[in-house]
């Protein structure tokens, strides 16, 4: 059996539901208006974290929740569809959350880190900077830099971006860049 087969009985059950028929009917307009920028770490689901819910916000992950030039490039499409379809709609809000224990901070570690470029990965000034030893202090480092990104200007103005960190030991969430 595969590991993906209890994910397929589940699904079985979420088709037989019926809740697929409640979502926004603009993919890029979730009902929440919340982007969300969060780590791939299973022990950071959305869904269980936050409550998340099938719509409510569009959730972008990846290793620390970082914003790098993907990220941006993503959001600036999003932000480009927003103002030709749908300029009339109320602007979202960005949410980055990052968090304790994270594995990113293995690319600490000088000698992962030197293998890791070795084979095709970050050269080591962007892995190093990849980290989340401290979430309190990069999230507010990846909050600036959306706010500088010129992908986003000038509409970013109009964008309230937040940054947060979330505790693994405690399950609780902190405001560290209030949104604005």
């Amino acid at each position: 059996m595969s590991n993906f087969t209890p994910y397929l009985e589940r699904n079985r059950a979420f088709a037989a539901s019926g809740d697929q028929a409640d979502v926004p009917p603009i993919p890029f307009v979730p009902f929440q208006q919340l982007y969300l920028i969060t780590c791939i770490d299973p022990r950071v689901e959305p869904a269980a974290v936050l409550g998340a819910r099938l719509g409510e916000a569009i959730v972008a992950r990846n290793i620390g929740g970082r914003v790098t030039p993907a990220i941006i490039k993503d959001l600036a499409w999003i932000v480009h569809l927003h103002e030709n379809k749908t300029p009339d709609a109320d602007w979202f809000e960005i949410a980055v959350i990052h968090h304790t224990d994270c594995g990113t901070g293995f690319l600490a570690d000088d000698e992962l880190r030197a293998g890791y470029a070795a084979r095709g990965g970050w050269d080591d000034r962007t892995s190093l900077e990849m980290a989340v030893l401290e979430p309190s202090q990069t999230v507010q480092q990846d909050v600036a830099k959306l706010r500088s990104a010129p992908e986003l200007a000038p509409s970013i103005s109009d964008i309230k971006v937040g940054g947060y960190a979330y505790d693994l030991a405690s399950g609780k969430i902190t405001t560290v860049v209030e949104p604005g």
